[in-house]
């Protein structure tokens, strides 16, 4: 299964990612790959939002992996394995526990253990539009039987506050 691949502007995207947290079955496990700069920490963190993460959600660059409960039973982990030289390091990481029972785990940075990625998952591409580098060109995945994903054109997201106002034709 595939979403089409979209150009979206930030607020759209964000729209995007809290209409995920919020809605998509559980477990979820969400690949985000891309260059440096192409949004994948911005739907990382809007995917938390939606999931009900509140407060500071620093990039786990350095940290590598912050786990957050924003409601009882309910895990969001966020990895970025960008700094990993070797793809076994991901075991010290709890990786055996990712995509089991109300998670959603968001990947930064896949390739780097990409034989190891659990399935289901949904593989989301991101990178700067080459018209327009305000804007985000997105295609999404599904692998191995995932759980739906909300539409692009879904009204949580196109009629979400800020994105009205900033649509491309």
């Amino acid at each position: 299964m595939h979403l089409r691949a979209q150009k979206l502007d930030q607020p759209r995207l964000e729209a995007w990612g809290r209409a995920v947290g919020a809605r998509a079955e559980r477990p979820l496990v969400v690949a985000l790959r891309g260059p440096l700069g192409a949004g994948k920490s911005v739907l990382a963190r809007a995917i938390a939002r939606g999931a009900g993460v509140t407060g500071a959600m620093p990039s786990p660059t350095f940290n590598l992996v912050y786990r957050y409960e924003p409601s009882e039973g309910l895990e969001v982990w966020h990895l970025d394995l960008y700094r990993l030289t070797n793809p076994e390091e991901v075991w010290e990481l709890g990786w055996r526990e990712l995509g089991e029972g109300n998670q959603i785990v968001l990947i930064e940075w896949p390739e780097r253990a990409e034989q190891l990625l659990p399935a289901p998952r949904w593989d989301v591409e991101l990178e700067a539009a080459e018209d327009d580098p305000q804007r985000r060109s997105l295609r999404a995945t599904a692998v191995g039987g995932a759980p739906a994903l909300p539409s692009f054109d879904d009204p949580s997201v196109t009629d979400a506050p800020g994105v009205a106002a900033t649509r491309h034709a």
